[in-house]
């Protein structure tokens, strides 16, 4: 199932302002519920539909990243894809978004479809904890990212990253999809 649009609004949770309804928007604004209100995390930090903008074979792509959560500095550090569909099998594509998304790449990223998820370790691509219970709180999230080694990509790292990464987002949807929401790639 790709995401459709209901043909309503409704208003976000984290900035306030009237968005588009669509298929899976209310799973989006319940997962920021979530992050904020349980899990602790800054909302002023926490920025929804993030675009990540890469570029293949000369073409320019975009993927829209559902949340990336940013330090003080304003330097990613955690990023958060929704799936619909088995979380398992977005997981590689997660990684490669964390390792991509500018100012990165991250230490951890989670894909989740809100009744299940995984938490990943970037570095690595191995899976860190599996279930609804993975998502850290935010005291946790910072403890592991202080620890964590990160290193920038090398420019044949981070196209060989890309590659793969087009490669899942054509696979979610490819060039058939009429919808210009995430998942689908966007060709600029």
């Amino acid at each position: 199932m790709h995401e459709t649009s209901l043909g309503g609004t409704l208003r976000d949770y984290l900035s306030g302002e009237e968005i588009d309804e669509t298929t899976f928007e209310e799973f989006r604004q319940l997962l920021a519920r979530l992050l904020v209100e349980e899990k602790g995390y800054p909302k002023d930090r926490l920025k929804a539909k993030v675009p990540l903008k890469y570029c293949v074979e000369g073409e320019e792509f975009e993927r829209v990243i559902d949340f990336v959560l940013y330090d003080e500095q304003g330097r990613p550090m955690f990023l958060v894809m929704f799936c619909a569909g088995e979380v398992a099998t977005f997981e590689r594509e997660t990684v490669c978004a964390a390792r991509l998304i500018d100012g990165g790449p991250v230490p951890y990223a989670l894909v989740t479809d809100t009744m299940d998820a995984t938490l990943l370790d970037v570095r690595t691509g191995d899976e860190l904890a599996r279930g609804m219970n993975a998502v850290p709180d935010y005291a946790r999230l910072m403890e592991m990212v202080d620890a964590a080694e990160i290193k920038p990509l090398s420019e044949d790292q981070r196209e060989k990253q890309t590659r793969v990464f087009h490669t899942y987002c054509g696979f979610v949807c490819g060039d058939h999809c009429e919808v210009s929401l995430p998942p689908m790639p966007v060709k600029q």
